[in-house]
């Protein structure tokens, strides 16, 4: 009788699972396609929407390229990866461009894969790998991932521009002799202009240009305002991925398995032993003091004070973000003020921590004295910003 009623409630828990997870509907993550239906970080929603509400005449292309409307003035394809435009696309490219119309082709930046059709055609080759710096943003925490590149020649669509924001990848060259490059940095080209008939073609390394989250730095901004002043612009999104559901018959799989797994445990839980259970082994685990201690010889031994001096500071306005509302943007000076006025830290404080951190990191190598006093100084800062100000340290 008792198997019975566990039975029972095990098939109604069993039953209840099924309709779990039939009913519900896990978010999607991040998507990585430059879509202008992708709110994500990798998107061009934003882009797209702030044309629309501007008041430009701005749509999408949804079907081939081949059926492109007559009016379009200017025509966006964003790295696309989902399928290759054809040869008959690329020839009606051709006579878009002659006829006078703009192609803006944001390249993905793996090339000889995706797009070996319009590679060809516009003569795209692999440049060398960008460094990395923050020139004209705040902070280096803005877009630690990106490059400023500077405008080299104002011309076309660039004119009245000097800095752009793009990701710290590789560049691309275009092999005409008639296509110029616009932007770039130490040599490395991510931004090409090629005049063709009675219009153009720029070609950039990466949709960085376009993604949400570059979008409003430097003057990334103002290259679009440029283009769609031009009239209708309309963006490729014929060749993107649909995000298409797994069938349903994988669900029912996965569904029979778990069944299969909970009874085999349910069988051996119920099961006879073979023989008198054993005492439970006593594990005695090291202490957390020898593993703090571990893990701090081994960081002197790797001598990565330097590197481990910037994560102090971002660590510290990072927690000023979340706890106190001050923007991880802001100008040290500013952030010090604002840190003073909430939770009564005297901004002078933390100016000297920075300035003694900055201080430090010049000198080569780093002693691991100097690297204990600071992290020490943003403790306490950081105690005082969490309300833990009595708390002695650990």
């Amino acid at each position: 009788m008792k198997n019975a009623r566990v039975a029972a409630v095990l098939g109604l828990l069993i039953a209840v699972a099924l309709a779990v997870g039939l009913a519900s509907r896990e978010a999607a993550p991040d998507s990585p396609v430059p879509s202008i239906t992708n709110p994500g970080p990798l998107g061009l929603k934003a882009l797209f929407v702030y044309l629309r509400e501007g008041g430009r005449d701005v749509s999408a292309q949804q079907s081939s390229l081949e059926s492109l409307p007559a009016d379009t003035r200017t025509l966006v394809i964003a790295a696309p990866q989902a399928q290759p435009v054809t040869k008959e696309e690329v020839a009606a490219l051709e006579r878009f461009v002659q006829g006078g119309g703009t192609l803006v082709y944001l390249s993905p930046h793996t090339l000889g894969k995706e797009q070996p059709g319009l590679e060809e055609w516009l003569g795209l080759a692999p440049g060398p790998l960008l460094g990395t710096n923050h020139q004209g943003l705040d902070s280096e925490w803005v877009d630690p991932a990106g490059v400023t590149v500077d405008v080299w020649l104002q011309a076309g669509a660039l004119r009245g521009l000097s800095a752009l924001r793009v990701s710290r990848d590789r560049s691309l060259r275009m092999e005409r002799e008639d296509a110029v490059p616009l932007a770039g940095r130490a040599g490395a080209s991510v931004v090409w202009r090629w005049a063709s008939g009675k219009g153009e073609v720029y070609v950039v390394a990466g949709a960085d240009l376009a993604e949400n989250r570059r979008l409003e730095l430097l003057d990334n901004l103002r290259f679009w305002d440029a283009l769609a002043a031009r009239g209708p612009l309309r963006f490729d999104e014929f060749h993107h991925a649909a995000v298409t559901r797994p069938p349903l018959s994988h669900g029912l799989w996965v569904f029979i398995a778990q069944a299969l797994a909970v009874g085999l445990v349910y069988v051996v839980s119920r099961g006879t032993r073979f023989g008198a259970p054993r005492p439970v082994r006593v594990e005695r685990h090291r202490s957390s003091r020898e593993y703090v201690r571990s893990l701090g010889w081994l960081m002197r031994r790797a001598k990565v004070e330097a590197e481990l001096l910037p994560e102090l500071d971002g660590a510290l306005r990072w927690l000023m973000q979340e706890r106190l509302g001050i923007a991880s943007s802001l100008p040290d000076a500013e952030a010090a003020r604002l840190l003073e006025e909430t939770c009564g830290v005297p901004a002078r404080d933390y100016l000297d921590a920075k300035e003694d951190l900055l201080r430090t990191r010049e000198r080569t190598p780093v002693k691991p004295a100097d690297y204990t006093r600071l992290a020490r100084r943003y403790a306490n800062l950081e105690r005082q910003v969490t309300g833990r100000a009595g708390a002695s340290p650990e």
